[in-house]
């Protein structure tokens, strides 16, 4: 395992921190590898009820996969793998048995919203700053899986407003939205918020809280997602895409073409 993803235990609770706070927790692809084998993990645990994910610092769940890891994509195949293997590490997640827990502090953006959209309950401090900001930065796109999860969450129309402004949803609107369930004042008060409900969630019996998650993503499965393999290349080769990428790192506005 990577320095940037470490866990702590008390009992029956496993709090997994993301921990890269001199980069807003930004996700490299070593780190989400690091995630994926934690949960990989937790399917076959029977000694852990309840699971937190918080990001380090206090001023940010995790700002996103780290913009380095794009520099290297040009063909198609390179966005399709990388959206494809995000949707099998957010999928362990969603998947878990184990009822998972965000802890969500300041920002929390692209990679970082997504693996906190599909955890099963989410606590933010009131300076919340969530979303996915592409449209005026990288240029790229979600996948069908990952706007039909944000889509079940918090509504399309919602959805759209989101993605097509470019803004990110703050504190109170998220909690009215009901993509989070409860505000705190300051990032301690989120650690110890989400203690205490990881603690009587881990009280409850584990097989209601596991069926009742499996019921419901299979549920949410039923209606079906639609082809995205074309439309996903299509972004990740486009020279937007490469204009965005290129903007970011130079703190430039981006100058998009369409193309």
């Amino acid at each position: 395992m990577t320095d940037f993803i470490r866990t702590e235990r008390e009992g029956a609770i496993l709090t997994i921190v993301i921990d890269r706070p001199d980069k807003m927790n930004a996700l490299t692809l070593e780190m989400y590898e690091d995630i994926a084998g934690l949960f990989t993990g937790l399917a076959h645990d029977t000694t852990t009820r309840a699971v937190v994910i918080k990001g380090a610092g206090g001023r940010a769940f995790a700002a996103g996969t780290d913009i380095s890891v794009f520099r290297v994509f040009g063909k198609p195949e390179q966005g399709l793998a990388y959206e494809q293997r995000m949707d099998q590490i957010l999928s362990l997640i969603e998947q878990c048995p184990v009822p998972t827990i965000a802890a969500i502090a300041g920002v929390c953006t692209g990679g970082g919203a997504a693996i906190a959209a599909v955890c099963d309950l989410r606590l933010a401090t009131r300076n919340l700053r969530f979303g996915f900001p592409i449209a005026r930065t990288l240029g790229n796109c979600l996948s069908a899986v990952n706007l039909a999860r944000l889509s079940a969450l918090i509504g399309p129309a919602r959805v759209k407003d989101m993605i097509f402004t470019a803004r990110l949803l703050g504190g109170e609107e998220a909690l009215a939205a009901g993509l989070v369930g409860e505000l705190v004042d300051t990032p301690e008060e989120l650690d110890t918020r989400a203690a205490d409900l990881a603690r009587q969630i881990a009280g409850h019996a584990p097989l209601t809280l596991a069926v009742t998650k499996e019921l419901m993503r299979r549920n949410a499965k039923a209606a079906g997602i639609g082809e995205d393999h074309d439309l996903v290349a299509k972004c990740y080769t486009s020279a937007d895409f490469r204009e965005g990428l290129e903007s970011f790192l130079a703190k430039r506005p981006p100058r998009w073409t369409g193309r």
